[in-house]
């Protein structure tokens, strides 16, 4: 038996369009459970979810819009997604194209039960994400080797270009090869 599943955002996904598409997917109306956005976040705050999963039974498959439906964050979605899977119920995500009755769609529940498990401070799915005031970036690093000139270095050397230094005699003075020069030359050009 197909159970529907609908989980209301504010202002992002409203409950009639996803009634409507897992109506459209084959899912009997009578069998679409359904939870409104609540600013309280917890999970005994979720009397569809909760009434969907005491109506499942083994074999029976339930249905989404999209996987982001089952719940405010990653740790809920796959905490879902697990005890749908502990208890042989099927998962049907009609955005995502993802069905565990097939077996490419239970290796992709399966993937992301798996990287849940990394304890993975990463922010949850949806627009619920938590947001943070502040960042902290260390900063960007350069794939490759190291620079030869810094950014001092090529200044200079471009002045001396512009006074109308040979490339050999600039490399010589700076210490670098000429290709090295050439190339650095060239980079900042196409930077600019």
């Amino acid at each position: 038996m197909s159970l529907g599943y609908a989980r209301e955002t504010p202002g992002a996904h409203a409950l009639g369009p996803q009634i409507d598409a897992l109506t459209e997917a084959g899912v009997d109306p009578a069998r679409i459970y359904t939870d409104v956005a609540d600013r309280v976040r917890s999970a005994d705050r979720r009397p569809g979810m909760n009434a969907l999963l005491d109506y499942a039974r083994a074999g029976d498959t339930t249905v989404v819009v999209g996987i982001d439906r089952l719940g405010r964050n990653i740790r809920e979605v796959m905490a879902i997604t697990r005890e749908l899977a502990k208890r042989s119920i099927g998962l049907r995500s009609l955005r995502e194209g993802i069905d565990t009755d097939d077996p490419a769609g239970a290796m992709v529940v399966g993937v992301l039960a798996s990287l849940a498990e990394l304890d993975d401070p990463s922010p949850g799915l949806g627009s619920s994400r938590p947001r943070t005031t502040t960042t902290h970036r260390q900063p960007a690093s350069t794939v490759g080797r190291p620079r030869v000139l810094d950014d001092e270095q090529v200044l200079r050397a471009e002045q001396m270009r512009a006074a109308g230094e040979s490339v050999p005699r600039i490399a010589q003075a700076l210490g670098v090869s000429r290709a090295t020069l050439y190339r650095t030359l060239a980079e900042r050009r196409t930077v600019r």
